[in-house]
């Protein structure tokens, strides 16, 4: 990494933030020729780590994954009412879901990007626009930086977003979790690998109650709309824990880690971009309403920006980016931004049963399987001259 920033730096983009989404940026715009300059709040790649860090298959399928950093395969669903008695299994023939170990695959990014020509700035504060230059607070002081323009890869509550004028997530979820170990670091006699679902307002208003047990790792978690816990989002967790399904007999250590942080819910946001940068990731509210995924997303969303912003960059026209249109992918939401709606309206034990029931029907498990199993997580963006095939590496 480079030692430090001069008191004022020129560069064609500067990306703020280092999740999944900034990587990928800023990572493919070095790779074509662009001069970038990456900044991150965190010290290290491998701090704080605020997502369970599930890939879907279409990932899995569409991105070459290094798989030294994801879990064994997940291929089952089971969902819970509020009871949990009588609980709806769904099998898939294929690899639905890999969890990624995140705090070693953002180092690995990290050490791409850099290879690619990044400029990496850790512990570095985006603190907003002064005088036509980006100001940053890092190690060596405050750094000035005029950059062609800005990429917002700030997450749910993107300063970025605010200094450009642009949308704003404004219906977000709050969610936490625990993970830890399980015994054994490998298949365990007996149990298959599954991700488990409850629906329970009281537990999880507005969402779900969660255990992704691969095997290896376990990840306990709730989220939900934070003033409708009725205790609290920690008090629920805690209960949550001490009951978890598909983890009876599992010891659970005393020392866990624990993540916590908003997660956008809205839908994409409209207005994603102006003639001085653009919002990626969850910045860009580039996650599924339904589901709350945003891996996916972000990646697919991220390897557009970096098509527009290269014809920008190469054009020298900033009306590029008028391409990059969150209305018209937005569109492609609208059922689950309906879904999204109705899962937000159940409030009661007896209500989450009752649409529970349907759930075991022909249809509804149809249904469930197309969302659960499907490959509708983000739209594909619109054809861009010069666009590369989906399938190249994240990281070699």
């Amino acid at each position: 990494m480079p030692a430090e920033l001069p008191a004022e730096l020129r560069t064609d983009v500067l990306v703020v933030g280092a999740g999944l989404a900034g990587l990928r940026t800023a990572t493919q715009l070095a790779r074509r020729g662009h001069d970038v300059v990456l900044v991150e709040r965190r010290a290290h790649l491998a701090g704080t780590v605020r997502t369970t860090g599930i890939f879907v298959r279409r990932t899995l399928e569409d991105f070459d994954l290094p798989p030294a950093h994801l879990g064994p395969a997940v291929r089952r669903m089971v969902l819970y009412p509020p009871s949990r008695r009588r609980p709806v299994t769904l099998d898939s023939a294929h690899d639905e879901f890999r969890v990624g170990d995140m705090a070693p695959l953002y180092a690995t990014l990290g050490g791409e990007a850099a290879a690619a020509g990044v400029r990496v700035e850790l512990g570095t504060r985006y603190a907003g626009r002064r005088d036509g230059a980006h100001v940053l607070h890092g190690p060596c002081g405050t750094v000035a930086v005029r950059a062609r323009y800005v990429v917002g890869a700030d997450g749910a509550r993107s300063a970025v977003a605010r200094e450009l004028g642009l949308d704003v997530n404004r219906e977000l979820l709050v969610g936490a979790e625990e993970v830890f170990e399980v015994p054994g670091r490998g298949a365990r006699p007996g149990v298959v690998p599954a991700f488990h679902c409850v629906l329970d307002p009281r537990l999880a208003p507005g969402y779900l109650a969660w255990v992704l047990d691969d095997g290896r790792h376990a990840h306990v978690g709730v989220a939900g709309y934070a003033d409708r816990f009725p205790r609290g989002m920690r008090a629920a967790l805690r209960e949550f824990a001490a009951h978890a399904p598909g983890l009876e007999g599992v010891p659970r250590p005393l020392e866990v880690e624990r993540r916590a942080g908003p997660i956008p819910v809205g839908g994409l946001l409209r207005r994603i971009a102006s003639p001085d940068g653009l919002l990626v990731g969850d910045a860009a509210g580039a996650v599924s309403p339904l589901t709350a995924g945003g891996l996916d997303p972000c990646l697919r969303l991220s390897d557009h920006a970096v098509d527009v912003l290269d014809d920008a960059l190469r054009a020298g026209d900033r009306r590029a980016l008028t391409h990059y249109d969150g209305a018209a992918l937005r569109a492609r939401f609208r059922g689950r931004l309906t879904m999204r709606r109705g899962l937000s309206l159940v409030r009661t034990p007896a209500v989450a049963a009752a649409g529970f029931a349907l759930l075991r029907t022909p249809p509804g498990r149809a249904a469930a399987r197309h969302v659960l199993f499907g490959h509708g997580s983000f739209p594909d963006p619109p054809p861009h001259a010069g666009r590369e095939a989906p399938g190249r590496p994240l990281a070699t």
